[in-house]
């Protein structure tokens, strides 16, 4: 925040110095020193006021981040050395001309329209021709200076990208070859139960070797499958994370994804005896991945199931509510403590160590649901009182997504990790 002050503060400095300073100019009464007020404001002292332009150019020359000012027809005015050898200029149309990157120009174009700040997190192909081995890890600061001037400034992050990238890769490719030996131990261990499955004459005299050896077989079933799960949600996370490109978004019926979930949940709330109740608004549209959104509401809903006891009822609902769509899931399970509630989306954190023992929870659900809203440009909130239930809210965009992300997707630029990327 201190950076953005400062080059807002110097390209506001720079483009308005000429009349701000006939503003600011007054006579200096008899006695005055060379600092003196005037309608409220101080001055600067005439003999230092010939030097800011030149000292303010110095300093935006000298950040490491790049900056880029564009005039209200995306011409920039300002660029320092930072920004050139970020790749962020192209050749302009006319012969010597200078260009902004399209991207920088889109993100400018969206700050006149809104008047708010947008920031995003990106990887820019190298080179001309865009054949670069490692892409340059950017995140773009775009604000508004007035008069139709934008402000952008480019911090370079590629070595963040790219330990994000190898993080992703180990946890995929360890997790890909685990997959292997779990799903052979799943089978030594189903065919371990079936072999020490006593007939029914002779389950009486079943030796204690016998049923111990069941005993484990079956502990070792549960175990295995527990961690085929986890592998498999691993995996699940490791691509939304961005192992793999994000499908391109496409028209999601709320009540198509409602209808999946019903239907991948309905044996967990049948055995838990716990009652899945629709209500809400029919007819809603969400945009981006259909199976991703199922998946994410679908955990919501088993995570209520787990939670909740016997003979309860989890309430799945589905609302508009001015530009974002919300499917809330509420249990009347056991809650969850203030203290919990900040941390419940972390990576294998569980507020109920036992409880998640005994369900086989991986840790992993809430934050695949994490991951899937950011993806979308959205957000889950969670509202709780320990001991009377809990209320996850998915809040998902209303309608497409804007340009700047079709820009990306167009462009083939990779967009960063999700939990840098704001809009």
């Amino acid at each position: 925040m201190v950076a953005v002050a400062l080059v807002t503060g110097l390209v506001a400095g720079l483009l308005l110095s000429g009349p701000v300073r006939a503003r600011w100019r007054r006579v200096a009464s008899p006695g005055s020193t060379g600092s003196r007020r005037s309608s409220g404001r101080l001055a600067i002292p005439d003999d230092q006021q010939a030097g800011l332009p030149g000292l303010g150019r110095k300093t935006i020359a000298s950040l490491r981040a790049g900056v880029v000012v564009l005039d209200p027809d995306d011409v920039p005015v300002l660029v320092n050395p930072a920004a050139r050898a970020m790749g962020l200029l192209r050749t302009g149309a006319a012969p010597g001309s200078i260009a902004a990157h399209p991207l920088i120009r889109t993100l400018a174009g969206q700050v006149r329209r809104t008047g708010v700040r947008r920031e995003i997190e990106l990887d820019l192909p190298r080179g001309r021709d865009n054949a670069g081995v490692n892409p340059l890890g950017v995140h773009l600061r775009a604000m508004g200076l007035g008069a139709g001037y934008i402000a952008v400034e480019a911090a370079d992050v590629t070595e963040s990208h790219r330990l994000a990238r190898v993080r992703r890769d180990f946890v995929a490719n360890v997790s890909h070859e685990l997959k292997t030996p779990i799903g052979a131990l799943q089978l030594l261990a189903e065919a371990l139960v079936d072999a020490t499955e006593p007939a029914d004459e002779d389950a009486a005299g079943l030796s204690e070797d016998m049923l111990a050896a069941r005993r484990f077989a079956e502990r070792i079933q549960h175990e295995s499958t527990r961690l085929g799960r986890l592998v498999q949600e691993l995996l699940e996370l490791t691509r939304l994370q961005g192992a793999e490109p994000q499908p391109p978004p496409e028209p999601v019926a709320v009540d198509w994804v409602i209808a999946e979930v019903l239907d991948r949940t309905r044996t967990a709330a049948a055995a838990r005896r716990v009652e899945v109740a629709v209500e809400g608004e029919r007819g809603l549209t969400v945009y981006g991945s259909d199976s991703q959104l199922a998946t994410a509401v679908a955990n919501l809903v088993e995570n209520a199931i787990n939670y909740s006891g016997e003979d309860t009822c989890v309430r799945l609902t589905a609302r508009r509510a001015e530009d974002v769509v919300e499917i809330a899931v509420t249990d009347q399970g056991i809650g969850i403590a203030p203290t919990d509630v900040d941390r419940i989306f972390e990576r294998f954190y569980r507020a109920d160590q036992a409880r998640s023992r005994s369900t086989g929870g991986t840790g992993l659900g809430l934050a695949i649901v994490k991951h899937i809203a950011s993806n979308h440009g959205g957000r889950v909130d969670v509202s709780s009182t320990l001991g009377g239930g809990s209320t996850f809210t998915l809040r998902l965009p209303a309608s497409p997504p804007d340009d700047l992300e079709a820009t990306l997707a167009s462009a083939g630029i990779e967009a960063g990790p999700a939990e840098f990327r704001q809009a």
